[in-house]
């Protein structure tokens, strides 16, 4: 027997329940407009050897402004050493204009001192970045790792390595520099995944 249109509309009625309307595309227009330029700054806090690298957001990929490890001889005191951790953070942050920093988060430390030393470090870190305006997030050593070598242990040459290849450096760069540069991409790629396990902002 022939089904007339009329008929085959209603069985599609009676089937398919009433017609609903589609479920929108998440609009990725802002958020693409907001990250197309940005400049962000990682940095891996230590009272010795404080890392930090600069990148800049763009397609295909990111690209490296700047990197380097903030060094303080054995024999400087705490104090001299805080001071020119913020100091030349605070003479990077002019010179390349960030507006976010990404900071690697605490970390469990069986021993107390090198807890509260890595903490001075890291105040110093942050006082410099929060008197530019920067926003602040703070991501942890394992989500760094993973995000970019896909491995929450890996080495630091493995680390090292990946950010060679992202930053298409022509060679890698320094361990704690690398760190920082690693900081700085795993909170880029976070940012393009609509708050999905987003670092938490300091």
């Amino acid at each position: 027997m022939a089904i007339t249109p009329r008929q085959f509309e209603q069985m599609q009625a009676r089937l398919g329940g009433p017609k609903r309307s589609p479920v929108p595309e998440l609009d990725t227009s802002l958020r693409a407009a907001t990250t197309k330029n940005q400049i962000i700054i990682g940095v891996d806090p230590s009272l010795r050897g404080t890392g930090y690298g600069v990148i800049q957001a763009g397609r295909p990929s990111a690209r490296a402004l700047a990197h380097g490890t903030i060094v303080c001889p054995a024999g400087w005191e705490h104090s001299r050493c805080l001071a020119k951790i913020a100091q030349t953070l605070r003479e990077v942050v002019a010179q390349y204009r960030p507006t976010v920093c990404a900071i690697e988060g605490l970390f469990y430390a069986q021993n107390l001192q090198t807890a509260l030393i890595m903490g001075e470090a890291r105040g110093a870190a942050l006082v410099a970045l929060a008197e530019a305006g920067l926003e602040i997030f703070e991501i942890a050593p394992r989500k760094v790792k993973q995000s970019i070598v896909g491995y929450g242990a890996a080495q630091k040459s493995a680390v090292g390595k990946m950010v060679q290849r992202l930053l298409q450096l022509p060679e890698p760069p320094a361990p704690d520099a690398a760190d920082a540069l690693a900081l700085a991409l795993a909170h880029l790629q976070a940012s393009h995944r609509f708050g999905l396990g987003a670092p938490k902002k300091v």
